[in-house]
Order: C-alpha cells, then sequence, then structure tokens
C-alpha cells in the first residue's frame, strides 16, 4: 500500500485563500442572514414565504433557517477552524 507523502500541494496559497474566502463568506452570510431573520423580523428573505407557502408555516420556517442560517454557519466555522487551527484546507 502506497501513502502519499508528498503535501507540497496543500502549501499552496490559492487552495489557503479559498478556504479562507469561502470561510469568511459562508460564516458572513449566515451571520447576516441571522441579523435579518431577529432584528429585521425576516425582512429581506425572499424566500421564506414563497418556503412557507409550499411547505407550511413550521416546515417551511425550519427549512429556511437551516439551509440560510444554520449550515452557512456551521461551513464557515468549520472552514476557518480546520485552517487555522488544524492546519489544513478543505476546499
Amino acid at each position: 500500500m502506497y501513502i502519499y507523502t508528498d503535501k507540497s500541494q496543500f502549501n499552496n496559497p490559492i487552495n489557503i485563500m479559498v478556504t479562507v474566502i469561502l470561510g469568511v463568506f459562508a460564516l458572513a452570510y449566515g451571520l447576516f442572514t441571522l441579523y435579518l431573520r431577529i432584528f429585521k423580523q425576516s425582512k429581506g428573505l425572499g424566500k421564506l414565504d414563497r418556503m412557507k407557502d409550499v411547505y407550511g408555516e413550521k416546515i417551511g420556517k425550519a427549512i429556511h433557517i437551516i439551509s440560510y442560517t444554520v449550515l452557512p454557519l456551521l461551513i464557515g466555522v468549520m472552514a476557518l477552524v480546520c485552517h487555522f487551527v488544524l492546519g489544513f484546507d478543505i476546499f
């Protein structure tokens, strides 16, 4: 069994920048939608009304919260933690 030990591709500055930029963007997007949800009473969340119409009030709101707030926050935190704490890039 061959173990790949050449890690030169992981030190590529482009890979590093992609991970950091995507992490920051996802985190900022998640925080922005959280801000709109809390302080603007969901004004500006255009797809929320459509999801409520299609899936119902509770399920539509849950799908919207998970897909537009929780997942971007998790992906952003995961990307930044992987880069800065664990020392590897995921994108």
